[in-house]
């Protein structure tokens, strides 16, 4: 039972040491030119300013957040289904079928409504 997981292990191991040695040739190679504005608070392209509690955010950012959520999720149910889809019923055809139709609705009314456009 243990033997099955042996690939899954190295692959773990591997990304670990591969992912360690990216960081070190980055903290050994990269540039260090620290300076005033690199040093400054910066989140979702806006400057932070005065107290938080009085800063307004333009709705636009949570929009966006909420679709790359929903689409996110679209991609993560899509993997299972593509993996087996060969061995699937035209039952399971049909379903995915009604669920793509559905976020694309979602989207195609994003899209008309704007909601992508940044002005």
């Amino acid at each position: 039972m243990i033997s099955q997981f042996t690939p899954v292990v190295w692959m773990l191991i591997c990304a670990g040491i591969l992912t360690a040695i990216m960081m070190a040739v980055a903290i050994f190679l990269g540039p260090k030119r620290p300076n005033k504005v690199k040093g400054e608070p910066f989140e979702c392209g806006i400057i932070p300013t005065g107290e938080a509690r009085d800063l307004r955010f333009p709705i636009k950012f949570f929009i966006v957040a909420i679709l790359f959520i929903i689409f996110d999720i679209e991609v993560i149910f899509l993997y299972p289904w593509a993996v087996v889809f060969r061995e699937l019923s035209i039952v399971a055809f049909v379903s995915i079928t009604i669920f793509i139709t559905v976020l694309m609705a979602g989207l195609f009314y994003a899209v008309k409504k704007g909601v992508l456009e940044w002005k």
